[in-house]
């Protein structure tokens, strides 16, 4: 028996095997017009084909909960009941083929109002075409982007209630999971860390000052998204800046990590999905498996599943990770890129077989 093909059940969803397509941004939606931030011919393909490929898990790119929140003019939002419309065909179709489809909710905060990757990536000026103010916890530029300004209390009510409006309307399209980002140096994990969030009120300073954000969003998720389904939540392990352990360290860490999740044991969430970085330009020493250790501790120092992701590639090494109990699913994103089709491969070579099975008109390969 494969450990990497076995089926996992969390709450009410039971997904047909443990390897899931990560969040991958695409950076393809309409820039402006009535179909602004939705989803068309171009992301129906990508992920179904992904689907029919045989993952038990399609997870959406980050998904803006709000116009400001998008990375760049051309992402994927799911602000509005357009966009959730336009979801809910990809949505069925998905299911039609046996996977699970999720949704990962986004807040860029200050690394939002970009250019799109293959346009430079650069930060566009409020004011210029596609351009807006961004929002962080703390007035601090990422880089060389535009200085964000420091958003108030009133600013992060709204933020929260626009991921619990998102999980509603996420919930309407069909989808089965909704996965909160907190991870590489968008708007949450930049209040988690305190290389980036500089605040002495309620949202600042201390570690339960720089979580409650997140605990707040997770709460205000949890209390639309219904009971039997699950809820997982995207975190950075490290900044990569240094090595200070505690939980007052001058950025974040893995122990900081650790302590979250023991924190996010009383609110609701079924998974970890366990990266690492994007909050500051740092050295990480990338290289196979790079980040399966943090998940490893987050599996086996707190009662809740971890998810690895981060350069797995090789059908052995991805069975080894769940089959040694290192991480409970693994999460891929470049190489779905490269072989859509990877787990009915990873499967012929494990001498697995897989769930969803391979559909009728791919049956004579």
């Amino acid at each position: 028996m494969s450990a990497l093909f076995e089926p996992l059940t969390l709450r009410g969803v039971t997904f047909p095997n443990r390897v899931w397509m990560a969040p991958m941004c695409q950076y393809s939606a309409a820039k402006e017009g009535d179909d602004v931030g939705a989803p068309h011919d171009w992301h129906r393909t990508h992920l179904v084909s992904r689907a029919i490929g045989g993952v038990g898990l399609v997870i959406t790119e980050a998904s803006a909960v709000s116009p400001e929140g998008r990375i760049s003019p051309a992402d994927l939002g799911i602000w509005n009941d357009r966009q959730a419309d336009a979801f809910a065909d990809i949505v069925s179709r998905i299911h039609s083929f046996g996977s699970v489809a999720g949704i990962q909710l986004a807040h860029a905060g200050r690394k939002a109002s970009t250019t799109e990757p293959w346009a430079g990536g650069e930060s566009i000026p409020a004011g210029e075409p596609h351009g807006w103010t961004t929002v962080a916890p703390s007035a601090l530029a990422f880089g060389d982007y535009s200085t964000p300004v420091a958003a108030t209390t009133e600013d992060i009510a709204g933020i929260v209630a626009d991921f619990a409006a998102a999980a509603e309307r996420s919930l309407r399209a069909g989808f089965r999971v909704v996965e909160i980002h907190a991870a590489h140096g968008y708007l949450i994990h930049q209040f988690l860390s305190a290389a980036s969030n500089k605040r002495t009120d309620d949202y600042g300073g201390d570690f339960a000052g720089r979580t409650r954000l997140l605990l707040e969003v997770v709460d205000a998720v949890r209390a639309v998204w219904p009971a039997d389904l699950p809820l997982f939540v995207r975190v950075s392990a490290t900044d990569w800046l240094d090595d200070t352990s505690g939980l007052e360290a001058p950025s974040w860490t893995a122990d900081q990590t650790v302590a979250l999740v023991q924190l996010l044991q009383d609110h609701g969430v079924d998974l970890i999905d366990v990266s690492s970085g994007g909050n500051a330009r740092a050295h990480i020493p990338v290289g196979p498996g790079y980040q399966v250790p943090f998940a490893k501790r987050v599996q086996n120092e707190t009662t809740i599943p971890a998810a690895a992701v981060g350069l797995i590639t090789e059908p052995k090494q991805a069975e080894d990770i769940v089959a040694t109990g290192e991480a409970t699913a693994v999460l891929l994103g470049r190489e779905l890129l490269r072989d859509p089709y990877w787990p009915r491969r990873a499967a012929r070579e494990l001498g697995a077989d897989i769930t969803p099975s391979v559909p009728n008109q791919y049956a004579r390969s």
